[in-house]
Protein backbone atom coordinates (compact mmCIF):
# COMPACT_ATOMS: atom_id res chain seq x y z
CA UNK A 1 0.00 0.00 0.00
CA UNK A 2 1.19 3.52 -0.79
CA UNK A 3 2.16 5.63 2.21
CA UNK A 4 1.62 9.38 1.88
CA UNK A 5 3.54 11.71 4.20
CA UNK A 6 2.16 15.28 4.29
CA UNK A 7 3.99 18.17 5.95
CA UNK A 8 2.23 21.38 6.92
CA UNK A 9 -0.85 19.21 7.42
CA UNK A 10 -2.71 21.75 9.56
CA UNK A 11 -1.94 24.66 7.23
CA UNK A 12 -4.25 26.37 4.76
CA UNK A 13 -3.69 23.94 1.87
CA UNK A 14 -2.42 20.97 3.85
CA UNK A 15 -5.54 20.73 6.00
CA UNK A 16 -7.74 20.48 2.91
CA UNK A 17 -5.44 17.83 1.44
CA UNK A 18 -5.78 15.80 4.62
CA UNK A 19 -9.57 16.09 4.49
CA UNK A 20 -9.57 14.69 0.97
CA UNK A 21 -7.03 11.96 1.65
CA UNK A 22 -8.76 10.87 4.85
CA UNK A 23 -11.73 9.65 2.81
CA UNK A 24 -9.63 7.14 0.91
CA UNK A 25 -8.96 3.55 1.91
CA UNK A 26 -6.41 2.71 -0.77
CA UNK A 27 -3.55 4.62 0.86
CA UNK A 28 -1.97 5.05 4.29
CA UNK A 29 -1.85 8.72 5.27
CA UNK A 30 0.63 10.26 7.71
CA UNK A 31 0.28 13.93 8.66
CA UNK A 32 2.96 16.12 10.21
CA UNK A 33 2.25 19.08 12.48
CA UNK A 34 4.28 21.11 14.94
CA UNK A 35 1.11 21.90 16.90
CA UNK A 36 -0.50 19.82 19.62
CA UNK A 37 -2.37 16.97 17.99
CA UNK A 38 -6.11 17.31 18.45
CA UNK A 39 -7.12 15.91 15.08
CA UNK A 40 -9.64 13.10 14.81
CA UNK A 41 -9.31 11.58 11.36
CA UNK A 42 -10.05 7.88 11.26
CA UNK A 43 -7.80 7.19 8.28
CA UNK A 44 -4.96 9.59 9.14
CA UNK A 45 -2.03 8.96 11.47
CA UNK A 46 -0.87 12.24 13.04
CA UNK A 47 2.70 12.98 14.08
CA UNK A 48 3.90 15.94 16.12
CA UNK A 49 7.44 16.95 15.19
CA UNK A 50 9.54 19.98 14.30
CA UNK A 51 10.69 19.95 10.68
CA UNK A 52 13.84 21.78 11.79
CA UNK A 53 14.83 18.87 14.05
CA UNK A 54 16.56 16.77 11.44
CA UNK A 55 17.25 13.82 13.75
CA UNK A 56 13.62 13.54 14.86
CA UNK A 57 12.48 13.80 11.25
CA UNK A 58 14.97 11.14 10.19
CA UNK A 59 13.74 8.78 12.90
CA UNK A 60 10.11 9.48 12.04
CA UNK A 61 10.49 8.85 8.33
CA UNK A 62 12.59 5.78 8.99
CA UNK A 63 9.75 4.38 11.10
CA UNK A 64 7.02 5.26 8.57
CA UNK A 65 8.91 4.41 5.35
CA UNK A 66 6.70 6.66 3.19
CA UNK A 67 6.49 6.07 -0.55
CA UNK A 68 5.08 9.54 -1.35
CA UNK A 69 5.96 12.95 0.10
CA UNK A 70 3.75 16.05 -0.17
CA UNK A 71 5.66 18.97 1.32
CA UNK A 72 3.73 22.16 2.22
CA UNK A 73 5.46 23.25 5.44
CA UNK A 74 7.11 26.66 5.12
CA UNK A 75 7.37 29.91 7.05
CA UNK A 76 4.21 31.83 6.20
CA UNK A 77 3.64 34.57 8.80
CA UNK A 78 1.48 37.22 7.07
CA UNK A 79 3.39 40.36 6.21
CA UNK A 80 6.71 38.82 7.25
CA UNK A 81 7.38 35.82 5.04
CA UNK A 82 8.41 37.87 1.99
CA UNK A 83 11.61 39.10 3.65
CA UNK A 84 12.17 36.80 6.65
CA UNK A 85 15.48 34.95 6.97
CA UNK A 86 13.36 31.99 8.13
CA UNK A 87 13.03 31.26 4.43
CA UNK A 88 16.67 30.20 4.42
CA UNK A 89 16.06 27.82 7.31
CA UNK A 90 13.13 26.32 5.41
CA UNK A 91 15.37 25.55 2.43
CA UNK A 92 17.79 23.77 4.74
CA UNK A 93 15.04 21.81 6.49
CA UNK A 94 13.38 20.90 3.19
CA UNK A 95 16.65 19.61 1.78
CA UNK A 96 17.24 17.46 4.86
CA UNK A 97 13.69 16.12 4.56
CA UNK A 98 14.23 15.29 0.90
CA UNK A 99 17.51 13.47 1.58
CA UNK A 100 15.94 11.41 4.35
CA UNK A 101 12.92 10.60 2.20
CA UNK A 102 15.23 9.19 -0.47
CA UNK A 103 17.32 7.29 2.07
CA UNK A 104 14.27 5.44 3.44
CA UNK A 105 13.18 4.40 -0.04
CA UNK A 106 10.77 7.18 -1.02
CA UNK A 107 9.59 7.05 -4.62
CA UNK A 108 7.64 10.24 -5.45
CA UNK A 109 7.93 13.75 -4.01
CA UNK A 110 5.89 16.90 -4.69
CA UNK A 111 6.75 20.22 -3.06
CA UNK A 112 4.84 23.50 -2.97
CA UNK A 113 6.33 26.43 -4.81
CA UNK A 114 4.98 29.87 -5.61
CA UNK A 115 4.25 32.22 -8.49
CA UNK A 116 6.62 34.56 -6.60
CA UNK A 117 9.44 32.64 -8.29
CA UNK A 118 8.58 34.21 -11.64
CA UNK A 119 9.66 37.54 -13.08
CA UNK A 120 6.41 39.44 -12.56
CA UNK A 121 7.27 41.94 -15.28
CA UNK A 122 6.04 39.32 -17.74
CA UNK A 123 2.54 39.19 -16.19
CA UNK A 124 1.59 35.91 -17.86
CA UNK A 125 3.59 33.07 -16.31
CA UNK A 126 4.44 29.84 -18.12
CA UNK A 127 6.67 27.14 -16.64
CA UNK A 128 8.78 26.63 -19.75
CA UNK A 129 8.95 30.22 -21.01
CA UNK A 130 8.75 32.79 -18.21
CA UNK A 131 12.07 33.45 -16.43
CA UNK A 132 12.32 32.72 -12.73
CA UNK A 133 13.66 36.03 -11.43
CA UNK A 134 12.16 36.40 -7.93
CA UNK A 135 11.72 39.84 -6.44
CA UNK A 136 11.78 38.70 -2.80
CA UNK A 137 13.77 36.50 -0.45
CA UNK A 138 10.74 34.21 -0.19
CA UNK A 139 10.58 33.77 -3.95
CA UNK A 140 14.35 33.33 -4.18
CA UNK A 141 14.34 30.55 -1.57
CA UNK A 142 11.42 28.79 -3.22
CA UNK A 143 13.15 29.00 -6.59
CA UNK A 144 16.39 27.69 -5.11
CA UNK A 145 14.58 24.74 -3.55
CA UNK A 146 12.94 23.95 -6.88
CA UNK A 147 16.31 23.78 -8.60
CA UNK A 148 17.73 21.63 -5.81
CA UNK A 149 14.77 19.26 -6.03
CA UNK A 150 15.13 18.92 -9.79
CA UNK A 151 18.87 18.20 -9.61
CA UNK A 152 18.41 15.84 -6.67
CA UNK A 153 15.84 13.85 -8.63
CA UNK A 154 18.16 13.49 -11.59
CA UNK A 155 20.94 12.22 -9.33
CA UNK A 156 18.91 9.85 -7.18
CA UNK A 157 16.04 8.69 -9.39
CA UNK A 158 13.39 9.95 -6.97
CA UNK A 159 10.46 11.13 -9.09
CA UNK A 160 9.51 14.71 -8.27
CA UNK A 161 7.36 17.67 -9.25
CA UNK A 162 7.05 21.25 -8.05
CA UNK A 163 3.60 22.86 -7.79
CA UNK A 164 3.72 26.64 -8.25
CA UNK A 165 0.80 28.11 -6.38
CA UNK A 166 -0.77 31.34 -7.61
CA UNK A 167 -3.59 33.05 -5.68
CA UNK A 168 -6.10 31.13 -3.62
CA UNK A 169 -8.96 31.61 -1.19
CA UNK A 170 -11.29 29.53 0.93
CA UNK A 171 -12.05 28.31 4.47
CA UNK A 172 -9.25 28.60 7.07
CA UNK A 173 -7.34 31.33 5.23
CA UNK A 174 -5.66 33.90 7.48
CA UNK A 175 -8.18 36.70 8.20
CA UNK A 176 -5.75 39.39 7.02
CA UNK A 177 -5.86 38.11 3.44
CA UNK A 178 -8.11 39.76 0.83
CA UNK A 179 -11.15 37.49 0.67
CA UNK A 180 -11.52 36.79 4.41
CA UNK A 181 -10.80 40.42 5.32
CA UNK A 182 -13.69 41.58 3.13
CA UNK A 183 -16.01 38.84 4.41
CA UNK A 184 -15.18 39.49 8.06
CA UNK A 185 -15.62 43.26 7.69
CA UNK A 186 -19.06 42.84 6.12
CA UNK A 187 -20.13 40.25 8.69
CA UNK A 188 -19.31 42.83 11.37
CA UNK A 189 -21.13 45.60 9.46
CA UNK A 190 -17.85 47.47 9.10
CA UNK A 191 -16.39 49.14 5.99
CA UNK A 192 -14.35 46.80 3.80
CA UNK A 193 -11.26 48.92 3.12
CA UNK A 194 -9.47 47.79 -0.03
CA UNK A 195 -6.97 48.96 -2.62
CA UNK A 196 -8.20 50.29 -5.95
CA UNK A 197 -8.79 46.68 -7.00
CA UNK A 198 -7.58 47.08 -10.57
CA UNK A 199 -4.91 44.40 -10.13
CA UNK A 200 -5.57 41.34 -12.28
CA UNK A 201 -4.81 38.01 -10.63
CA UNK A 202 -5.36 34.27 -10.98
CA UNK A 203 -7.44 32.75 -8.16
CA UNK A 204 -8.26 29.12 -7.39
CA UNK A 205 -10.41 27.75 -4.57
CA UNK A 206 -8.31 26.07 -1.87
CA UNK A 207 -10.14 22.73 -2.16
CA UNK A 208 -9.26 22.67 -5.85
CA UNK A 209 -5.66 23.59 -5.04
CA UNK A 210 -5.47 20.69 -2.58
CA UNK A 211 -6.93 18.22 -5.08
CA UNK A 212 -4.59 19.48 -7.80
CA UNK A 213 -1.59 18.72 -5.57
CA UNK A 214 -2.91 15.23 -4.84
CA UNK A 215 -3.41 14.61 -8.56
CA UNK A 216 0.11 15.88 -9.26
CA UNK A 217 1.52 13.60 -6.55
CA UNK A 218 -0.21 10.57 -8.05
CA UNK A 219 0.85 11.40 -11.59
CA UNK A 220 4.17 10.79 -13.34
CA UNK A 221 4.56 14.44 -14.36
CA UNK A 222 7.92 15.93 -13.46
CA UNK A 223 9.25 19.44 -13.04
CA UNK A 224 7.40 22.67 -12.33
CA UNK A 225 3.63 22.79 -12.74
CA UNK A 226 1.51 25.91 -12.25
CA UNK A 227 -1.35 25.35 -9.81
CA UNK A 228 -3.75 27.96 -11.10
CA UNK A 229 -7.07 28.61 -12.81
CA UNK A 230 -5.60 30.38 -15.84
CA UNK A 231 -8.50 32.85 -15.60
CA UNK A 232 -7.66 36.55 -15.13
CA UNK A 233 -9.92 38.43 -12.73
CA UNK A 234 -9.78 41.92 -11.22
CA UNK A 235 -9.60 42.08 -7.45
CA UNK A 236 -12.45 44.60 -7.49
CA UNK A 237 -14.67 42.00 -9.16
CA UNK A 238 -13.99 39.48 -6.40
CA UNK A 239 -14.59 42.13 -3.74
CA UNK A 240 -17.89 43.26 -5.23
CA UNK A 241 -19.03 39.64 -5.73
CA UNK A 242 -18.63 39.14 -1.99
CA UNK A 243 -20.41 42.41 -1.20
CA UNK A 244 -23.35 41.45 -3.43
CA UNK A 245 -23.90 38.26 -1.43
CA UNK A 246 -24.37 40.43 1.67
CA UNK A 247 -26.14 43.20 -0.27
CA UNK A 248 -23.61 45.59 1.24
CA UNK A 249 -21.95 47.10 -1.82
CA UNK A 250 -21.96 50.50 -0.09
CA UNK A 251 -19.67 49.13 2.63
CA UNK A 252 -16.85 48.55 0.13
CA UNK A 253 -14.21 51.30 0.06
CA UNK A 254 -12.08 50.81 -3.04
CA UNK A 255 -8.94 52.93 -2.97
CA UNK A 256 -8.85 53.20 0.82
CA UNK A 257 -5.59 51.26 1.02
CA UNK A 258 -2.59 52.62 -0.91
CA UNK A 259 -0.84 50.43 -3.47
CA UNK A 260 2.91 50.23 -3.91
CA UNK A 261 4.16 51.69 -7.20
CA UNK A 262 5.91 48.35 -7.73
CA UNK A 263 2.63 46.44 -7.51
CA UNK A 264 2.33 44.33 -10.69
CA UNK A 265 -0.83 44.93 -12.66
CA UNK A 266 -1.13 41.38 -14.01
CA UNK A 267 -0.17 37.97 -12.61
CA UNK A 268 -1.84 35.04 -14.35
CA UNK A 269 -0.65 31.49 -14.86
CA UNK A 270 -0.60 29.14 -17.83
CA UNK A 271 -2.28 25.95 -16.63
CA UNK A 272 -1.55 23.82 -19.70
CA UNK A 273 0.68 21.32 -17.89
CA UNK A 274 -1.81 20.92 -15.03
CA UNK A 275 -4.80 20.42 -17.31
CA UNK A 276 -3.25 18.45 -20.16
CA UNK A 277 -0.37 16.49 -18.63
CA UNK A 278 -1.66 15.91 -15.09
CA UNK A 279 -5.21 15.59 -16.43
CA UNK A 280 -6.74 17.66 -13.63
CA UNK A 281 -9.61 20.17 -13.85
CA UNK A 282 -11.17 22.36 -11.12
CA UNK A 283 -14.52 21.41 -9.60
CA UNK A 284 -15.49 24.81 -8.19
CA UNK A 285 -16.65 27.97 -9.89
CA UNK A 286 -15.74 31.13 -8.01
CA UNK A 287 -19.35 31.77 -6.99
CA UNK A 288 -19.54 28.42 -5.22
CA UNK A 289 -16.14 28.87 -3.62
CA UNK A 290 -17.05 32.32 -2.30
CA UNK A 291 -20.37 30.99 -0.98
CA UNK A 292 -18.68 28.13 0.91
CA UNK A 293 -16.07 30.52 2.29
CA UNK A 294 -18.73 32.93 3.58
CA UNK A 295 -20.59 30.03 5.19
CA UNK A 296 -17.40 28.91 6.94
CA UNK A 297 -16.68 32.38 8.32
CA UNK A 298 -20.26 32.74 9.56
CA UNK A 299 -19.63 29.67 11.72
CA UNK A 300 -16.16 30.62 12.92
CA UNK A 301 -16.20 34.41 13.33
CA UNK A 302 -17.21 36.01 16.62
CA UNK A 303 -19.35 39.01 15.71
Amino acid sequence: MKKFFVTGATGFIGSHCIESLSMRSDIEVHALTIDDISQDSLNVQWHKADLMDTKSMHDLLNDIQPTHLLHFAWYAAPGKYWTSIENLAMVQASLALLKTFAEVGGKRCVMAGSCAEYDWHYGYCSERITPTVPGSLYGTCKSAMQKILESFSLQTGVSSAWGRIFYLYGPREHPSRLVPSVICSLLKDKPAKCSHGEQIRDFLYVKDVADAFIALLESDVRGSVNICSGIPIRLSEIIMNIAEVFDKQDFVQLGAIPVSPDEPGLIVGNNGRLFKEVGWKPKYMMEQGISETITWWKKHLDV
